[in-house]
């Protein structure tokens, strides 16, 4: 399978009633990017059955891999084993894998409450767990992993080497920033841009204050240099004052 995007759900009434402070957004956006990949989307979510049988239908039905990172342990609250089962129209099943797994991994110990965590949707694939060996599993192209950071990490890198290869082309961008002129001022230009080149994503990021500006530019892959041409000719033929990345600049111009 090949992809450049990925979803990621981040499942916690802990996380969102602030007890405890995310830590899987900016971990798993290095980890995409490291493998030419991004993330599309990020959603944090309640310990909420139905709103998790909801949410996981919907994005099993949109095709995009999505990461999934909590509620997969055997405490009453942890809810995402049974609706992720839900959302793919499959039962719970106790998977042997998962079994021998949690057996090696506890002994007698592993009865009669942390084997409920080889309970999973029937069908799945299992992740290994290298920090305590109770595995994740995958079905739909969502691949369901610890809450804990410690543990998640290391699984989804596994995932992403084991399951999508050498990764993607890494996207690139071109922008400049334009002083002095509003986002309104430079609306038709991005608009006559944005349909010129749909196989780009334009991006227009303004910073406010006395020594405000626009970044304005492209980013993408084909087409890249063209669009990006095409925008500094429109902003000079509007006369508006703007600068280029040092990168980009003549090398008597760099900083």
């Amino acid at each position: 399978m090949q992809t450049n995007a990925f979803g990621l759900v981040v499942i916690g009434d802990e996380i969102l009633k602030g007890k405890r402070r995310d830590r899987h957004v900016d971990a798993f956006r290095q980890l995409l990017a490291e493998r030419g990949f991004e993330l599309a989307w990020v959603q944090i979510l309640p310990d909420d059955p139905e709103l998790l049988v909801a949410r996981l239908r919907q994005t099993m039905a949109e095709g995009l891999p999505v990461f999934s990172c909590g509620g997969i342990g055997a405490t009453p609250d942890d809810h995402t084993r049974r609706c992720a089962a839900a959302a793919a129209g499959v039962p719970l099943r106790r998977h042997p894998g998962a079994v021998a797994e949690i057996e090696a991994r506890f002994g007698d110990d592993a009865y009669p409450h942390r084997i409920r965590m080889a309970d999973l949707p029937e069908g799945c694939e299992l992740i290994p767990n290298p920090y305590n060996r109770v595995p994740g599993f995958s079905i739909n192209d969502h691949y369901f992993l610890p809450g804990f950071p410690d543990m998640a990490h290391p699984m989804a890198r596994w995932v992403l080497d084991t399951r999508y290869g050498a990764g993607a082309v890494p996207e690139r961008e071109l922008a400049l920033k334009v002083y002095r002129a509003p986002e309104s001022t430079l609306m038709p230009l991005m608009e006559r841009l944005a349909a010129a080149y749909p196989q780009l994503k334009l991006f227009s990021l303004p910073r406010l204050g006395p020594d405000g500006f626009v970044e304005l530019g492209f980013r993408g892959h084909e087409g890249l240099e063209e669009a990006f041409a095409e925008l500094r000719r429109g902003v000079e033929a509007m006369g508006l004052e703007y600068s280029l990345p040092s990168t980009l600049k003549p090398p008597e111009a760099a900083d």
